[in-house]
């Protein structure tokens, strides 16, 4: 019987991964951030495609992996995001770039709603980008205050 690694032994293993898991994640949120805009602008265009399921589980698969490295991110450098202000700003956010998703791609129930949370989705997204880039709560929005 194969004897289980002691939880130092686990945590070193990642630590060990952290640039594999920070360049994955990076790559992860770009390809869905890059999803999400052709998406919502298919969608805003009429196009079918947006909503087809092999696109939508597609969009499943990448935020769930995305997920899977920001966890495993967390975990190798100890960090709890509601300890640290840029990762519970990016958390926050995060969940208002879902609620916007939601109702731009699907459940917006006119057009005008649709479009203005698409737009208000991207730029949630790339605050979120911004203020991962800059460890700062507030972002590229610091510059413009």
């Amino acid at each position: 019987m194969i004897e289980p690694l002691p939880l130092r032994e686990h945590y070193m293993a990642l630590v060990e991964h952290y640039l594999a898991i920070k360049s994955a994640h990076i790559g992860l949120a770009i390809t869905s951030g890059s999803l999400f805009a052709l998406r919502g602008a298919a969608r805003l265009a009429g196009a079918s495609i947006a909503m087809r399921a092999p696109v939508r589980y597609l969009s499943y698969t990448i935020d769930t992996a995305l997920l899977t490295a920001a966890i495993l991110l967390l975990t190798a450098l100890r960090l709890n995001p509601f300890e640290v202000p840029w990762l519970m700003a990016k958390l926050g956010l995060l969940v208002v770039y879902v609620v916007l998703g939601t109702l731009a791609l699907k459940r917006g129930r006119t057009p005008a709603i649709r479009v203005a949370a698409y737009f208000a989705a991207l730029l949630c997204f790339i605050t979120m980008y911004s203020i991962a880039r800059l460890h700062d709560p507030a972002g590229f929005w610091r510059y413009l205050m």
